[in-house]
């Protein structure tokens, strides 16, 4: 039952072939390096703590992130989704959920530098659009999981 997709642990974590698959892998530890960093921001500005220099971290913080996983997503967007699509379809199951993680974390990271390029006046304020950053984290947090556990083993057996 190991093997099976729909168990509990995912697919096995084994040696992946395929450079392509190694290298969206490979690129996860470092995003999430740097989620854990924005996380981290946001909960210090949650606590109060140097709030305004907090917040102007974060707003740097992530456009560095976003610069690094646009590329990552595009790559999974352009390529591993349309192929793992044409062996499992695309419009319900992995691939819609895939996509629909990717579009609500980009519009949490949107909304967030949109919304803080207008200087929010106030502590309260900041840590409503600190929140769009939580939101983010989690959703990839458990996307990141997803394609490791599922997707990418799923694929290296397709492809």
């Amino acid at each position: 039952m190991s093997s099976c997709m729909s168990g509990i642990g995912g697919m096995p974590n084994a040696e992946l072939k395929s450079k392509g698959l190694r290298q969206l892998k490979e690129e996860h530890p470092s995003l999430r390096s740097q989620m854990e960093g924005l996380f981290s921001l946001t909960q210090k500005i949650d606590k109060d703590i140097d709030i305004e220099a907090n917040f102007q971290e974060l707003i740097m913080k992530v456009k560095e992130f976003q610069a690094a996983l646009d590329p990552h997503s595009e790559r999974e967007e352009g390529v591993l989704f349309p192929i793992m699509g044409t062996y499992i379809g695309t419009t319900s199951g992995p691939i819609a959920v895939m996509e629909y993680e990717h579009d609500q974390a980009k519009a949490h990271i949107k909304s967030f530098l949109e919304q803080a390029a207008r200087t929010p006046a106030s502590h309260d304020e900041l840590k409503i659009l600190a929140g769009y950053i939580q939101n983010a984290y989690f959703i990839l947090t458990e996307h990141f999981n997803k394609e490791e556990n599922v997707l990418i083993p799923m694929a290296e057996i397709a492809l």
